[in-house]
């Protein structure tokens, strides 16, 4: 027995990709940035790793319509390596496919007071503050 999961909170480094497959299936892909701020590059800035992600079925709608470059995310999903040739040279190409996603940060308000916590997402009410743990 063998478990393959990984989870990622990150933000979108670009608008996703749809794609209709011969099939009729679609799929969507995106690549996610998670930085680590406690560790830094050759530069001295904070370092960020890109992921592939690939999204399937009914998440495709949902990311089609909810996420763009920025957005902030939280993946569950599995890694999958693919190879392919390239001039002779075996190449290998690793991907998360996503098995669940939740959008992190807001959305716009109708006052353009820029974002505002989701709510719901956590469980608690907007005045979190007022709990006492």
């Amino acid at each position: 027995m063998g478990i393959n999961k990984v989870i990622l909170v990150g933000n979108a480094g670009r608008d996703p990709e749809i794609k209709s497959l011969p099939s009729g299936t679609r799929l969507a892909t995106l690549s996610l940035a998670t930085t680590d701020r406690r560790s830094k590059d050759e530069n001295g800035k904070p370092r960020t790793e890109w992921h592939h992600l690939v999204f399937w079925d009914r998440m495709v709608d949902i990311v089609e319509q909810y996420v763009t470059k920025g957005k902030p995310l939280y993946i569950e999903g599995q890694i999958r390596t693919r190879s392919y040739e390239q001039e002779g040279q075996k190449k290998y190409f690793t991907e998360i496919h996503v098995r669940e996603m939740e959008l992190l940060g807001g959305r716009p308000s109708s006052g353009g007071e820029g974002f505002r916590d989701s709510g719901p997402a956590n469980g608690f009410p907007d005045d979190a503050d007022d709990v006492p743990f």
